[in-house]
């Protein structure tokens, strides 16, 4: 997975909207059960070929609710973001 989205997120709909991929859906399509929008690892693109950076993380009015997770192999990524920032729990933007 490219970004991952963590239970702080309010659900207000604004990384959906702003995906270029489609690849996040609501809390009640998350196949993990958990009551949080969730982001498909193999749809998302962190936005490369799109924006300078993760749409969803520059859409979302939550501090740290987008973080940087790894990458699905043969999906395009930030290659200058490496594995140490990709724990599932830095921040894209803080």
């Amino acid at each position: 997975m490219a970004v991952k989205i963590t239970d702080i997120c309010i659900a207000c709909g604004s990384c959906i909207d702003e995906c270029p991929v489609s690849a996040i859906v609501d809390d009640s399509n998350n196949p993990e059960g958990a009551d949080r929008y969730y982001v498909y690892a193999d749809k998302c693109v962190e936005c490369v070929g799109h924006n300078d950076q993760p749409a969803c993380a520059s859409a979302c009015p939550t501090d740290g609710c987008i973080v940087w997770s790894e990458v699905v192999s043969g999906q395009p990524s930030r290659d200058n973001i490496g594995a140490d920032m990709r724990k599932g729990d830095t921040p894209v933007f803080a």
